[in-house]
């Protein structure tokens, strides 16, 4: 019988960009289930039921495996399918933990700060909410200090975890990426202001991976659109998705 195509739930949120990057690395054939969270559609009691209790998105099913929460999802594509694509999980035991600590370091240092900073200036604004400054400012200097922790780290390597890029890089990508489209002053410095985190972000942003993953978020912005969602996210998706689409045709097959 054949084999059933891996299916993802997802939505317009950086988490969603994660579990497609791992998928694209993977070089994994998957069917893209746009779930639109603005409307309530991961609150349904069929989806509550069926995918995810807490109704949040990405949930990946995979034949009768059924697995939500980004890094879960990840973790499972890099030891299920370490034979295919990129191999995001070193064999040896001292580097797969130096891997998981930087995973770590992404889940309690860096993301809860850029997370805050991407839900004050894109998502309270969509919502029609004030932006609270103070905590903006206040994690701005915090991410600063982690920040300036990750230049040193990129200065003795080209990736967080050694020579080679794995999920403990592949995690960080989707935030910056919004935060690297943001207006509010200082934030593009966060990481441009520091030439080895620069060239960190570079080398991510053009992996051929990482450019089907923008043109499929692209695809999940515009289904959006047409459920009515805020005009703003017009220009950073377009301006980014055409980069994508002109360089995934050169890197296409490599």
């Amino acid at each position: 019988m054949e084999d059933q195509k891996m299916k993802l739930h997802c939505g317009f949120i950086f988490s969603n960009w994660t579990a497609m990057f791992g998928l694209h690395e993977k070089s994994l054939d998957f069917e893209l289930v746009f779930v639109d969270w603005v409307a309530g559609e991961a609150r349904t009691k069929t989806f509550l039921s069926n995918l995810n209790p807490f109704g949040q998105v990405p949930v990946l099913e995979d034949g009768d495996l059924k697995l939500f929460e980004s890094k879960a999802i990840t973790r499972y594509l890099a030891e299920q399918y370490k034979d295919v694509g990129t191999d995001l999980l070193p064999n040896d035991a001292k580097e797969r933990a130096i891997v998981s600590m930087w995973m770590e370091i992404d889940t309690n240092q860096f993301l809860p700060l850029a997370s805050t900073l991407i839900r004050e200036l894109v998502t309270k604004p969509y919502q029609g909410l004030a932006t609270d400054f103070t905590s903006v400012q206040e994690n701005k200097e915090k991410l600063s200090e982690v920040l300036n922790i990750y230049e040193a780290r990129l200065g003795e390597s080209c990736y967080l975890a050694g020579e080679s890029f794995t999920l403990a890089d592949l995690h960080h990508l989707p935030p910056i990426h919004y935060m690297l489209k943001m207006e509010e002053e200082g934030v593009k410095d966060l990481i441009y202001s520091r030439p080895n985190v620069t060239a960190w972000v570079e080398k991510m942003q053009s992996r051929p991976a990482w450019l089907k993953t923008v043109i499929k978020g692209d695809h999940i912005f515009e289904l959006m659109k047409q459920h009515r969602m805020p005009m703003q996210l017009d220009s950073p998706c377009q301006e980014m998705t055409g980069l994508a689409q002109k360089t995934a045709m050169v890197t296409e097959n490599t």
